[in-house]
């Protein structure tokens, strides 16, 4: 009887002290889960899904190819300016709206621009482009006659696009930001050229300029090449920041191309701006470049967002204001 008395008495003190465990286990529980809650509503992060969005929008066949003056373009201007609008950018300079017009040869053209204002320095700017024109389609023919331009460059404006929200959200610029998407650069860079005859160029820090970045480079994955590298060291400033990420940035390999001056990036550096390309396409065997199959189903989406996470990185000190790139000389 003695026994069972004793039994009694340590159950009765252990359930109390059983339950009183289990609640602060429940509690803790709560508010792991509650914290777990918090962060991911506040996670900022570069979505596969997003980038397939931006891609197969821009690269379909409803925008015809994106050439300048056609219904097409103006379909891809107004998904970009509805982007912009979505994310929260302001418009540039004294713009109404996010279109920098103008007319060339008789066509109504228009850059895209949103601002992401600066905190501590932000009369200093630094521009995150990409071109959203591209070829338009054949006159005549059979079977496939749009140019979609997928990777040129329909994934450096998702690019673009991306980055925009990402930095918004983040909220840690002391640069001004400037998303731009320059139009008829296939035509000559004529978007780039008459952006930069309006601005004030000592205000420029860097150029930041994405061009077919869908497919795997020849250094193989997780790497991206930067056109001009050795003109500045913009390229040395994306390398150090990159360092233990698993993402490797490498100087243009192909020279005889003449890349750093073939797209966007030429005209503000022609202005002394460090602005470069980075790119990921090995250019010299691409079977899609300005051929109608250069389509949305032949890029590789993990190349996309994988690049798009290594240029927010890689940029990061630059455009946090820790970073100043030496700036470009060009000799004629």
């Amino acid at each position: 009887m003695k026994n069972n008395i004793k039994r009694i008495l340590y159950v009765s003190a252990f359930v109390p002290a059983l339950l009183l465990s289990c609640k602060t286990v429940q509690n803790d529980a709560s508010k792991a889960v509650n914290t777990i809650v918090k962060n991911n509503n506040k996670r900022n992060v570069i979505d596969s899904l997003v980038v397939k969005k931006h891609l197969y929008t821009l690269a379909s066949d409803e925008m015809q190819g994106r050439k300048p003056g056609t219904v097409g373009m103006e379909k891809a201007t107004v998904y970009i300016e509805n982007e912009f609008k979505r994310i929260g950018l302001k418009t540039y300079d004294n713009l109404a709206t996010y279109r920098q017009n103008f007319i060339h040869k008789g066509i109504k053209m228009s850059n895209i621009i949103g601002v992401l204002e600066g905190k501590s320095k932000k009369d200093e700017i630094v521009v995150i482009s990409a071109h959203h024109d591209h070829l338009g389609a054949k006159i005549v023919g059979e079977g496939d006659l749009i140019f979609n331009g997928a990777n040129d460059d329909a994934s450096g404006v998702t690019g673009v696009l991306t980055l925009a929200e990402y930095f918004a959200k983040k909220g840690t610029n002391e640069r001004t930001i400037l998303f731009v998407c320059f139009t008829a650069e296939e035509m000559g860079l004529i978007g780039s050229e008459f952006f930069g005859k309006g601005i004030d160029a000592t205000k420029f820090v860097a150029g930041i300029n994405l061009e077919m970045i869908g497919k795997t480079p020849s250094f193989g994955k997780n790497t991206a090449w930067l056109t001009g590298f050795e003109r500045s060291d913009f390229g040395k400033i994306i390398q150090k920041n990159l360092k233990g990420t698993g993402y490797q940035l490498f100087a243009d390999p192909y020279d005889k191309f003449n890349l750093f001056f073939r797209s966007d990036n030429a005209s503000l550096a022609r202005l002394g701006v460090p602005s470069h390309t980075f790119s990921t396409t090995p250019i010299d065997v691409d079977k899609d470049y300005h051929n109608v199959s250069d389509e949305a189903e032949t890029l590789n989406m993990t190349v996309i967002t994988e690049t798009i996470k290594a240029v927010a990185k890689g940029t990061e000190s630059i455009i946090n204001g820790k970073d100043t790139p030496t700036r470009v000389v060009i000799k004629n």
